[in-house]
């Protein structure tokens, strides 16, 4: 099975991440491909995660076979391209509300002509392999790198269309809680106004012919955005991983 994970949303399969919120051990990427995740995302939004932490646990997902994705904390041209340069395959911009903030992330993550990434091709993008032709390199790089935006705004739902307008995003990313908190309805997930701001990012996902996704907790809340035709999705998250099984067989060995 490919590794690209653009190739695999274009041949019409459903993937599946989690996120990484708190263990900085570089065997999770290891950990998660043998779990049977497509890919996973990296928490450096909330989470405490420094640089040679995020690098060193990429070093893994490379030699695993495993994308792994950063949620950023802001869209800045440090943090985009040190992210790039350790090697990520992608990048998950949160809070996107308008085209501008999807634009600049294209600028620092994609190189010329679409973008604006700075050039050094002796890093552990490249595997330290020398690259003979670095246009093609960049080229290839352009096409395989998966840019995402986060959704969690009334705002990012009205703008959606623009968002997707823009040329090197490929997906779209629901973010439920702050969404949910956005629209005055906090946590309310069954809410018909929820369900119809999420239907309508996944439609304009469609029309725009990108692609749409969601982070969710528990597998039966995820189960009907993926019939629903979200292919780029996110089930919980390490901590609750961990903590979910271990309630459960404490619980059934205290009887």
């Amino acid at each position: 099975m490919t590794n690209n994970l653009k190739m695999r949303l274009r041949n019409g399969e459903s993937i599946l991440g989690t996120m990484i919120t708190v263990f900085d051990n570089p065997e999770i990427a290891k950990i998660l491909k043998v779990c049977g995740f497509d890919y996973f995302v990296i928490d450096c939004e909330h989470g405490s995660f420094d640089y040679s932490s995020v690098a060193a646990i990429l070093a893994v997902a490379r030699e695993a076979a495993i994308p792994g994705i950063i949620r950023i904390p802001e869209v800045k041209r440090e943090v985009v391209l040190k992210y790039m340069e350790m090697g990520a395959a992608g990048i998950l911009l949160p809070n996107t509300d308008l085209a501008e903030q999807a634009q600049l992330l294209v600028e620092y993550a994609k190189y010329s002509p679409l973008g604006n990434r700075g050039v050094s091709l002796l890093r552990p993008h490249t595997g330290f392999e020398p690259v003979v032709d670095a246009v093609e390199y960049m080229n290839k790089i352009n096409e395989e790198t998966v840019l995402m935006v986060q959704i969690e705004s009334s705002q990012g739902v009205e703008n959606v269309d623009k968002i997707l307008d823009v040329a090197g995003i490929d997906a779209v990313f629901i973010g439920p809680s702050d969404l949910s908190q956005s629209m005055g309805i906090m946590g309310q997930l069954g809410h018909p106004d929820f369900i119809a701001a999420v239907d309508h990012v996944i439609l304009s996902a469609k029309k725009s012919k990108k692609y749409s996704g969601i982070h969710l907790m528990s597998s039966e809340a995820l189960l009907p955005w993926i019939e629903k035709g979200m292919t780029l999705n996110l089930w919980s998250n390490e901590v609750l991983h961990m903590m979910n099984t271990a309630k459960d067989g404490v619980a059934k060995l205290r009887k």
